[in-house]
């Protein structure tokens, strides 16, 4: 088993800045992709931003040149850098791994934290 916690959600002015930060349970190094995803009322949970074991990165269209994701291995962590944010950023933002196990792949997903951008 796999928990992730999310942290650093909270209500920003449009234009400011936000890093999430997932923590998970155990040793990341072998997990295929971790990533985000953001759901708001009304629509379905979407990807934000992943990251390869190899290094690859694969971003919404809404999100690119604003957001950065980021992962530390060492202490079994993932980030979100979120800068520019915009009321439409507005979402529950939730941590998802990708874990290779015995053949198959699961996924694992955080609780979620909310993000709120407003005036």
């Amino acid at each position: 088993q796999v928990q992730l916690v999310e942290s650093g959600g909270g209500l920003v002015q449009p234009g400011g800045s936000l890093r999430l930060s997932c923590t998970v349970s155990r040793s990341i190094d072998s997990f295929y992709v971790m990533g985000w995803y953001r759901q708001d009322p009304g629509n379905q949970r979407a990807l934000v931003a992943a990251l390869s074991r190899g290094g690859g990165t694969n971003y919404a269209d809404s999100v690119k040149g604003r957001f950065t994701v980021s992962r530390d291995n060492a202490k079994n962590m993932v980030y979100l850098e979120m800068n520019s944010l915009k009321p439409e950023d507005t979402a529950v933002y939730y941590c998802n791994a990708q874990v290779p196990d015995m053949g198959t792949m699961r996924s694992y997903w955080g609780a979620g934290t909310q993000v709120t951008v407003s005036s």
